[in-house]
């Protein structure tokens, strides 16, 4: 078969098997198979597989039909315009998310930023992000698994920011050596009734979609303890799931009560990030 013929072949089954965005999935396993970019891709349409290149695509398609996430499946997801490389020992880094870096290199437009924590960094996606547009930030990135700060490592290593981020191994502030300027945190907020909704598959890791009963369990830790992590003119970026921004704003005035909360929705209009500053903009 060809490519384009592969490609189409590909699409069908995904489809019949309910696998959504089956043209971009079927292109991103096949260009993995042949290791090739895009355009090559389609400027290879009549080029005619190989066996062996098609017994591996058609093994990947299998992989892909038995729920494992694509990213998975190739090692690689892009966030923010960058690619990352990810494994099973990280979550996979969401579009919604990237909200974080905007609002933060939004922020460092008005105000100097000298140290940044990102807590609970996984692949190192928003952390990386970060470093690239803001070379004279030192960034803090912290994480309770070190398997993950292995991964975190290896993107460092591909995006050159090696030198310049930290990476810290222990539970949300804890392996912190100082205030910081702004703090971005992805913690878990999957409450544990919907868990089985959002990882049907068991295919990422638990720790880090969790938040407990009411999903709010490590939020709930992290604003306890946010306003002795920042200095006094500090700020925080808090990503959380939806529903939750009435609590989680009343947890931050509970024990910052002179603070600025603004609550930020992503592009579905989901209230996303809680946006908290110390002093009066």
């Amino acid at each position: 078969m060809t490519v384009k013929q592969t490609l189409s072949r590909a699409r069908e089954v995904l489809i019949s098997n309910s696998i959504e965005e089956s043209s971009l999935e079927s292109e991103l396993l096949l260009r993995h198979t042949l290791q090739i970019d895009r355009v090559q891709l389609y400027q290879d349409f009549d080029r005619v597989l190989s066996p062996e290149e098609s017994e591996e695509f058609w093994r990947l398609i299998e992989r892909r039909l038995n729920h494992e996430p694509t990213a998975y499946i190739t090692g690689h997801r892009e966030f923010y315009g960058l690619d990352f490389c990810v494994d099973p020992n990280v979550l996979i880094p969401r579009p919604e998310s990237e909200l974080l870096v905007e609002k933060a290199l939004y922020l460092a437009q008005s105000r100097e930023l000298r140290t940044i924590a990102d807590v609970g960094t996984g692949c190192g996606a928003i952390a990386i992000s970060l470093a690239l547009s803001l070379p004279q930030v030192k960034v803090y990135a912290t994480d309770i698994s070190t398997a993950a700060l292995k991964v975190t490592l290896v993107n460092c290593q591909k995006h050159g920011v090696a030198d310049r981020i930290y990476l810290l191994c222990g539970d949300l502030f804890d392996p912190l050596p100082e205030p910081v300027d702004l703090v971005i945190a992805n913690l878990p907020y999957v409450s544990e009734r919907g868990l089985p909704q959002v990882n049907t598959y068991n295919f990422e890791p638990t720790v880090a979609l969790n938040g407990g009963p009411d999903g709010l369990e490590q939020i709930r830790r992290l604003c306890n303890h946010v306003g002795e992590r920042l200095h006094p003119d500090g700020r925080l970026l808090l990503e959380i799931g939806q529903g939750q921004s009435k609590a989680v704003t009343s947890l931050l005035h509970h024990h910052l009560p002179k603070a600025n909360i603004e609550v930020i929705p992503d592009l579905s209009g989901i209230e996303r990030v809680v946006s908290l500053s110390l002093l009066p903009d």
